[in-house]
């Protein structure tokens, strides 16, 4: 079972991440207007400043659809919607997009 974790350690975690550059993407449909940091639209700088902005109020959490023990975290800010999980030591991404 995975650890859960609360925003200020997922949001740590992530920009951990974006800023390091280790970060991976969960195949799906639509994945050229839901995934838009897979697919140049969006840089990792810009997505950064996006997190940043986040308070605990833009962050929610839910299972993982295939693996019901992973949270799913959801960061909702300025437009953006921003949905990633943690998979020891991997950041998946699974939605980048306004």
């Amino acid at each position: 079972m995975t650890k859960r974790i609360g925003f200020t350690e997922a949001k740590q975690r992530l920009i951990r991440a974006l800023s390091e550059g280790r970060f991976l993407h969960e195949g799906r449909d639509q994945i050229e207007t839901k995934n838009l940091l897979l697919m140049g639209q969006v840089t990792t700088e810009e997505l950064l400043a996006v997190v940043r902005r986040c308070a605990g109020q833009h962050h929610s959490r839910s299972p993982h659809h295939a693996e019901p023990s992973v949270d799913v975290h959801i960061l909702r800010r300025d437009g953006w919607y921003v949905k990633f999980y943690f998979v020891d030591p991997d950041t998946i991404f699974i939605s980048v997009h306004r």
